[in-house]
């Protein structure tokens, strides 16, 4: 076995999820993520942990889906499962990332709603997503599958210390503001308040790899209009170009260049959907290129995300609203170039290169 695979469940099991003796561990992965599956099992034994491994293959689901189409339940073994779990770890590794494209997005935001109980009950517990290097993401990323892994190693296998004292300067820009103003060439030009909303510093727990800090907007205070100028990868299809532009904070009208019915179907999901749940600034710079892959896509550097859908917890104050739906759905906008960020008026971030970095 690849010694970096051992080094991956160390430091899930260190650093991300702070895994403890007696710990019930669920263990959620595909064929594919085998050997990072069995380096788990060794990490959880060596920690006198209880694991217990589930098959995330994505033709059980789609075959489910396709034969169920509507009309879910939320499956009650599912949740008492995830109840009982303390640590919940999910590992993402596709043997082919488009298996679920012929599963209609209406079904998929049935599921959804259906499964948010399990979603909320496993946002409580110790929880980590991760990516396994397979070849069919290597594929999708137009990479070897040699490159691949070592794109997806050196991003995950890092000093996430230094990590978070490198992030923690942004944070402490974004935290106490009142008004962050998105700024990309002359498509991107939004407002948002976050007063009162908590910057959260991703360095490697909940995501692996992390490499943001990121927030919640307060839901009926954006404004203005946006274009993800990076493809979205949704339910295995590809939505380029998406626009959306907001009043009130509600998305009042949508476009996408490619697949705009997938985008619709998020967006009418629920009445959460078509407000912000999430601003994210990327800070990792580690990963250099985009990949198809959002778990690391929204970390690049230069970039700004926001997520359509649910607001995490975390990063809403208690005296603020958290907007709730089944979906959450990041979008990238690439802020190398004729491009500001500003929090309060004052520019913090101008073509990528924050004011702490000049």
């Amino acid at each position: 076995m690849d010694p970096r695979i051992r080094e991956h469940a160390e430091i899930i099991a260190d650093h991300s999820v702070d895994l403890q003796e007696g710990d019930n561990v669920v263990v959620l992965g595909p064929p594919e993520a085998a050997d990072l599956v069995t380096a788990l099992h060794e990490v959880v034994g060596d920690y006198g942990a209880n694991p217990l491994a589930l098959d995330s293959n994505s033709r059980f689901s789609r075959a489910f889906l396709r034969a169920r189409e509507d009309d879910f339940e939320t499956p009650e073994h599912e949740l008492a499962l995830i109840e009982e779990t303390d640590v919940y770890i999910a590992i993402r590794a596709d043997r082919n990332v488009t298996e679920a494209s012929d599963v209609s997005p209406e079904t998929n935001a049935a599921h959804s709603q259906a499964k948010q109980p399990i979603l909320d009950e496993r946002l409580s517990k110790r929880w980590c997503l991760t990516q396994f290097p397979a070849p069919a993401n290597a594929q999708l990323a137009e990479l070897s599958t040699e490159a691949y892994e070592n794109f997806v190693w050196d991003a995950i296998n890092k000093d996430w210390d230094a990590v978070r004292e490198h992030q923690a300067q942004m944070v402490e820009i974004l935290d106490p503001a009142d008004e962050v103003r998105i700024v990309s060439g002359d498509t991107t030009d939004v407002t948002m308040s976050v007063a009162g909303n908590p910057t959260l510093n991703d360095y490697g727990e909940k995501n692996l790899p992390g490499g943001e800090v990121f927030t919640a907007p307060v839901p009926d205070s954006v404004e203005g209009e946006v274009l993800f100028d990076k493809p979205l990868y949704h339910q295995g299809r590809e939505v380029t170009d998406v626009y959306l532009q907001f009043e009130d904070g509600q998305v009042v009208d949508h476009s996408a260049e490619k697949n705009e019915e997938v985008l619709t179907e998020v967006l009418e999901t629920d009445e959460g959907a078509r407000y912000l749940g999430e601003l994210g600034i990327g800070m990792n710079r580690d990963i250099d290129r985009f990949t198809y892959n959002m778990l690391f896509d929204e970390k690049m550097g230069d970039t700004v995300h926001m997520a359509v859908g649910r607001a995490y917890g975390d990063t809403v104050g208690e005296d603020n609203e958290q907007n709730q739906s089944a979906v959450h759905v990041d979008m990238i906008v690439d802020m190398a170039e004729d491009s500001r960020i500003e929090v309060d008026g004052e520019v913090v971030q101008r073509d990528g290169t924050f004011r702490f970095e000049e």
